[in-house]
């Protein structure tokens, strides 16, 4: 399992991806309970009628008394999203943005979402935007009390797909998915990178670097690295023309000396690695 265990953050956002539907309900139950624990409204979002949505979570601590007092909501799939057309990044994160202040407003301390999503990434199109979407609202769970479990069922969706979906999470179950990158606190820089990037997954990163459109601050994409264990040069020259394309320098942040060198080597301008002790 690839959860970071130390992730130095109160949120949590975890890809899920699940081949059982039955333990991918203890799953979801398991962790709609501990929001419950601790004061924060629970939302299950998924297909199917509210009915029978419903009898999935019957075994959930005081889930029924939950629903009447308004700590929890069974959401059908269509009222969360609008499944039959792309998703819009930021209006999907804005919709959230306001569930999470009417949550804290009703006196809840957070708001926690299980999203079986696996509808809403069928096509390339949804995909490129739901990947988009995933790291936005990422960033918005650095600041704000939202948290999420975004589910997704393996065998519909594909190997390839569902890494597509766990690498812009910060934690995920998929073992083979080798790196993540997503939302850092934004006192400490533009995104964060954790795990490996090898010959293995540097496509995969260059898409994912496009898709997180991360934004420069006064000339610079600082890059949090601690938690990245090893960086080759391909993965080196795709930070570099993504820097490039946006008139900045990429800023690495590490305590590895290895990618330094490499950066001097390859002589890599638009990329500098600050190496912590």
């Amino acid at each position: 399992m690839t959860i970071e265990a130390r992730l130095p953050t109160p949120y949590g956002h975890i890809c899920w991806g699940y081949d059982d539907p039955a333990a991918f309900d203890v799953r979801a139950r398991s962790y709609l309970a501990e929001g419950l624990a601790v004061g924060e409204q629970v939302w299950f979002v998924a297909a199917g009628r509210p009915e029978t949505l419903l009898e999935r979570l019957r075994a959930v601590p005081g889930f029924p008394e939950a629903l009447r007092r308004g700590a929890a909501r069974i959401v059908p799939l269509t009222d969360a999203y609008r499944h039959d057309r792309i998703v819009d990044p930021a209006t999907q994160v804005r919709a959230y943005a306001q569930a999470t202040e009417a949550a804290l407003a009703a006196g809840h301390t957070g708001l926690r979402v299980v999203a079986e999503a696996t509808p809403l990434v069928r096509t390339p199109a949804q995909l490129d935007a739901f990947v988009r979407y995933e790291h936005l609202v990422d960033r918005y769970m650095r600041t704000r009390p939202m948290s999420a479990l975004c589910a997704y069922h393996r065998p519909t969706l594909g190997d390839r797909t569902l890494a597509e979906l766990a690498c812009v999470h910060p934690q995920t179950n998929s073992e083979d998915v080798l790196f993540r990158l997503y939302a850092c606190p934004p006192a400490d820089g533009c995104a964060a990178v954790a795990g490996e990037l090898d010959p293995s997954n540097h496509d995969l990163f260059a898409t994912t670097l496009d898709r997180a459109d991360l934004r420069p601050v006064d000339g610079r994409l600082v890059v949090q690295a601690d938690n990245l264990r090893f960086i080759d040069h391909r993965s080196l020259l795709h930070l570099h023309e993504y820097a490039r394309r946006r008139d900045a320098t990429a800023v690495l942040r590490t305590s590895r000396s290895a990618p330094a060198r490499l950066v001097e080597l390859l002589q890599l301008s638009a990329v500098h690695v600050e190496t912590s002790r």
